[in-house]
């Protein structure tokens, strides 16, 4: 049995339900603890508290389950089912007008490590951790045995999602079945997803709903819609009745398939263009130019020890679209960055509003979907965030 023992006193958050063990926690092990292995977890009087899977680093052990009970098929089975019982239960799921969402959110889903998005039949996968990884075959298992016919193909895309330190070396491929890229529907709207070569899973599913919001805001308005990857909140714009839609992305390839996807909802529109520019070099020459900016950057900050950067790039950010946006205009300003805390993102805004002089008001806090569920007891699971802003 692989087995760790945690110090006195270092079980309190266990009791507190929080997936993660940390390596300072650790007393001492038993067993074969190499990354990816199952180990059982007890306190100083050796009593069980949870089983997880071992990683290296300050995070040593995610936590699958709090109960005394065996990782196999049925625990795979029933995970999956219990995540996909509530996606049915938030009504996310209408094969009509929406047959993407995320089915697996990590922490959120009590499933850590583990991201599984599904775009109309094909379940998209992603291990953020060795021990996932290792249970792969399984896990395909149970995502067809759950969702039955609706499973075409299960696709494989942890290349990059890996810990860097771990000695795995994975390939992207397909688990189960196989597909060619298609078209999909999100609210009504159509989008290619390419998972093959695209960012994340293909999409970026977590902005739907802050999507749907910036639609209602557009209705006549000039939008600029920065670090656009392949044009969600633009196509959202355009069926809110913008006037003219301009997407920005550094990456020509993003550019391309925001084209594809306009294109796919509005043939022939000349109200859209794009732009495979650098950022803060379009933003200098958009001086009153948008009734609407959107800055939705990648995450600048993965890691704690690179957040100082990451608050200074936000600043930046946010100072550059609030000075050139019209009088009277509106900002929709998110971070992903998960170490980024919603209370400390908004002091940032707040930093670069006061540098501009501009008066500046909230109109809407915004955060993930409902298929991004946050775990209560993991609050550092609540990483997108974003502000809809006001500007005088």
């Amino acid at each position: 049995m692989n087995k760790i023992i945690l110090k006195p006193g270092k079980d309190k958050s266990m009791f507190r339900y929080h997936p993660w063990i940390f390596s300072g926690a650790i007393a001492k092990g038993e067993g074969d603890l190499q990354e990816g292995n199952v180990v059982r977890v007890y306190n100083t009087e050796d009593k069980y508290i949870a089983t997880g899977h071992c990683q290296i680093g300050s995070i040593a052990v995610r936590i699958l389950t709090f109960e005394d009970e065996t990782i196999d098929l049925d625990f795979w089975r029933n995970r999956i089912a219990n995540a996909y019982k509530v996606r049915q239960s938030i009504e996310v799921i209408n094969e009509g007008t929406n047959n993407v969402y995320r089915l697996i959110h990590g922490e959120g889903d009590n499933l850590p490590g583990l991201i599984v998005d599904y775009y109309a039949g094909v379940a998209v996968v992603q291990f953020h951790s060795v021990g996932m990884y290792l249970e792969r075959e399984m896990i395909a298992k149970a995502l067809v045995d759950v969702m039955g016919g609706q499973i075409t193909a299960i696709y494989d895309k942890s290349e990059t999602t890996l810990p860097y330190k771990s000695a795995i070396e994975p390939k992207n491929g397909y688990l189960y079945g196989s597909a060619d890229s298609f078209i999909a529907l999100e609210n009504g709207l159509k989008f290619n997803v390419d998972w093959l070569e695209g960012q994340k899973t293909g999409f970026f599913i977590d902005q739907r709903d802050n999507r749907s919001l910036l639609e209602k805001y557009a209705k006549d308005k000039s939008v600029l819609n920065m670090f656009c990857y392949t044009g969600g909140f633009s196509f959202y714009a355009m069926r809110g009745g913008a006037k003219l839609v301009h997407s920005v992305d550094v990456s020509a390839r993003a550019i391309e398939l925001a084209h594809k996807n306009v294109e796919l909802n509005f043939p022939s529109d000349s109200r859209h263009e794009a732009f495979a520019e650098e950022a803060f070099k379009f933003l200098e020459n958009s001086h009153d130019k948008y009734d609407l900016i959107v800055l939705d950057p990648p995450a600048f900050a993965k890691h704690q020890n690179v957040l100082n950067n990451a608050i200074q790039g936000y600043k930046k950010l946010n100072r550059k679209g609030i000075e050139v946006v019209k009088s009277g205009g509106i900002i929709f300003t998110f971070s992903c960055s998960q170490v980024m805390t919603k209370e400390l993102f908004r002091k940032t805004v707040f930093t670069a509003a006061a540098n501009t002089g501009r008066k500046v008001r909230i109109l809407h806090q915004m955060t993930q979907p409902a298929d991004h569920p946050t775990n209560i007891y993991h609050p550092e699971g609540e990483y997108l965030k974003g502000l809809v802003l006001y500007v005088e």
